[in-house]
């Protein structure tokens, strides 16, 4: 349900606003917070209201809060770009569809695509001094809507915050960019059809660590889903997309409810048509990729994400068995896909899709 008139944002900003990173090299993931969050309220009489950015702070919610007992929680993931002083989004407009269609599914109050993409847009152009310079760093902004209702019966909460923080991150590639090792986890599974695997909740990523800690076991970075009923066909790797260059052609899981729709994964869709490949969305097995690898037909394979933009996978291990992907190097694809779509993000090339968004 949308409520409510076109949004205002208040703000409230911080007098005493914290030292930047001095160096991008030492930034990390996470773990350092910029000055202020954007902070947004919902209950079911007046809708949402109440937008402000202010300093960054604790919440204070009840520990009876539905959040805590049946999950009500939706989150984005989004970054801003540098370049010669101006900042940039990326396809703001596919997260505030995405975030939408998590909200639905999970009985939660939707946002105007419209307010959702402004928010973003003024959050960062209050924290665009927090964008950091240097080559392949960036802003990653969450956005996320949590239920805070305190009651503990079974049924969605009346009241949520919709908040959104951001982080300085360093580059995903700091030494540069190298295949990586993929477990394929064959005993449990992150999502089936019917359920939220297609949504962008906090529960997908609780049921993906134990798989993830077997493929740390195995020597492996990450873990590649494979469906929750057969267990046979290729779904994600980790939180990425999955693709494969076979015979040619360009191969990825086609959306089936159990996958998350990725933004990346879209655009890498259209880069390739662009590029002139043919690309295939459809169901894709494990034996299947075991007989191209086998039979010299299975010539790269990437995953694709907001954090990496493409990650080259160079080995597939599952139990006994583990195959070698184009002699554990980076394909010619997977780097032309990354070159292109990190010139687009960094403005360094055309745009002719309409994708990058100007904030300041």
């Amino acid at each position: 349900m949308l409520m409510g008139v076109s949004m205002n944002i208040d703000l409230k900003l911080t007098e005493n606003p914290k030292s930047k990173p001095g160096d991008d090299s030492k930034l990390g993931f996470g773990s350092i917070f910029t000055d202020h969050m954007f902070m947004m309220e919902y209950d079911d009489d007046i809708g949402w209201h109440n937008a402000r950015i202010e300093e960054l702070h604790d919440i204070q919610i009840s520990p009876a809060a539905n959040i805590f007992h049946y999950g009500q929680e939706v989150f984005e993931g989004m970054k801003a770009y540098k370049s010669n002083g101006e900042v940039f989004l990326f396809r703001p407009d596919m997260n505030a569809k995405r975030a939408n269609n998590s909200l639905e599914r999970l009985c939660m109050p939707k946002i105007k695509e419209e307010d959702f993409v402004k928010a973003v847009k003024k959050f960062v152009e209050v924290e665009k001094d927090w964008v950091p310079k240097s080559k392949g760093t960036t802003l990653y902004i969450r956005p996320f809507v949590i239920g805070i209702d305190a009651q503990l019966g079974v049924h969605p909460s009346a009241k949520y915050y919709f908040i959104i923080i951001a982080s300085p991150s360093g580059a995903y590639y700091a030494n540069g960019m190298s295949p990586v090792s993929i477990w394929v986890e064959d005993e449990y599974v992150r999502a089936i059809r019917g359920g939220v695997g297609f949504t962008k909740t906090g529960g997908n990523y609780a049921a993906s660590l134990l798989g993830q800690e077997k493929a740390e076991e195995h020597g492996c970075e990450q873990t590649l889903w494979l469906d929750g009923v057969e267990r046979k066909y290729i779904e994600e790797v980790g939180s990425m997309n999955i693709f494969f260059k076979i015979d040619g052609n360009v191969v990825t899981p086609m959306l089936n409810g159990s996958i998350l729709p990725g933004v990346t994964r879209d655009s890498i869709i259209k880069l390739c048509k662009d590029f002139g490949y043919e690309v295939e969305e459809r169901k894709i097995s494990l034996d299947e990729l075991m007989q191209a690898a086998e039979s010299g037909k299975l010539e790269e394979c990437f995953g694709t994400g907001t954090a990496c933009v493409v990650s080259p996978v160079g080995k597939l291990v599952n139990n006994d068995k583990a195959i070698t992907i184009n002699d554990c190097k980076i394909g010619q694809l997977s780097q032309k896909l990354y070159d292109t779509l990190t010139g687009i993000q960094y403005n360094m090339l055309e745009d002719k899709f309409g994708w990058r968004v100007k904030v300041c």
